[in-house]
């Protein structure tokens, strides 16, 4: 059986060769019908372009990077969905790391990796996206990376980022206006810098209120089920006790819940129960959630977009891009219970 070429799908397509790896490395400067002409070859023919002899020609090996370390399921379903659908769209195949962040080899492990790999580029999402001497490392390789949420003080690269403390003050603005004083906050692991701008936020919408902020109030959670379950044993065997409690994420939140239950106290008429992140479960538990959705898989799409664009020597329009989160009202949460 004959082998197709790309001499073959030219004739077929009747373009020139040149025209066909400017689709195949999803070029601006071709028009639609032309890209429809050549997909259209490629199907009558059979032909599948060859990965390495690509790589070869064009100096890239279209593989893109993603390096991650989270304990939520839901964001690392999220930020591979955004960055895979736009490497696919792309020509490029994502290449997944997951590392523990807290490894003491880690920077070893990460440089080895990453460079026997030979990619274009990487998408480095929190915490790795606030880590100097890995951002320092793939500066001086020449390595292009993209950060996503990651701390806009700690390094000028490319970035792509919600505003946490908008959100979170946004959050607490809400408790407020439902008459709570006594409001909680769970932070998240330490090492993200979400974890502080969320905080910052909450701060922020008490002080504006002219709220106490107790110390014994803020408990320092781990973005982990097991960590709000401690902390709201914490928060929830005070005397004087919360009537709302926000977690910086939902697993934290659900950790909260379950606390609450076998304290007999009933959600959200004895406490009001809020979350972060909108991950899958703020919708199936009871009662179902109030949180704050981030658009992380918007954000993973963008971040990829960005980083093939530096890859292929395409200025950017933006060296920041900012997406807004959303408050999302449910079940968990109701006026503050009034005072017998």
């Amino acid at each position: 059986m004959k082998k197709i070429t790309i001499n073959d799908v030219a004739k077929h397509a009747g373009v020139s060769k040149k025209t066909i790896s400017r689709v195949l490395n999803n070029e601006a400067n071709v028009s639609p019908d032309t890209k429809l002409k050549v997909h259209s070859a490629f199907d009558s023919l059979g032909y599948r372009p060859n990965p390495q002899a690509r790589a070869l020609a064009s100096n890239q090996s279209f593989l893109i990077g993603l390096v991650y370390s989270s304990p939520s399921n839901s964001f690392v379903s999220k930020i591979q969905s955004g960055a895979l659908k736009r490497c696919k769209a792309d020509g490029y195949n994502l290449i997944i790391y997951p590392e523990d962040h807290e490894n003491d080899y880690l920077l070893a492990n990460l440089e080895r990796g990453l460079i026997s790999a030979n990619l274009d580029g990487i998408i480095l999402t929190p915490p790795f996206s606030d880590m100097k001497p890995l951002l320092d490392f793939l500066s001086e390789k020449k390595i292009p990376f993209i950060r996503v949420g990651g701390d806009l003080s700690i390094n000028a690269s490319p970035s792509v980022y919600s505003n946490d403390a908008e959100a979170s003050y946004e959050m607490c603005r809400y408790l407020v206006s439902l008459g709570h004083t006594k409001i909680a906050f769970i932070m998240g692991h330490p090492d993200h810098a979400a974890s502080h701008q969320r905080l910052i936020g909450y701060k922020k919408a008490l002080s504006e209120a002219g709220i106490e902020i107790r110390d014994t109030f803020i408990q320092q959670g781990y973005f982990t089920f097991e960590s709000g379950e401690d902390c709201a044993r914490r928060l929830l065997s005070q005397e004087d006790r919360p009537t709302a409690i926000f977690a910086s994420n939902d697993y934290m939140a659900a950790g909260i819940i379950k606390v609450a239950s076998q304290k007999n106290l009933f959600i959200p008429n004895d406490l009001t129960v809020t979350g972060f992140d909108n991950a899958p479960a703020s919708r199936y538990i009871w009662p179902s959630l109030t949180t704050i959705k981030q658009p992380i898989t918007d954000m993973a799409f963008e971040a990829a977009r960005m980083l093939i664009r530096i890859v292929r020597n395409k200025p950017l329009e933006n060296n920041i891009v900012t997406f807004k989160d959303e408050l999302i009202v449910r079940e968990s949460s109701a006026p503050a219970p009034k005072v017998s």
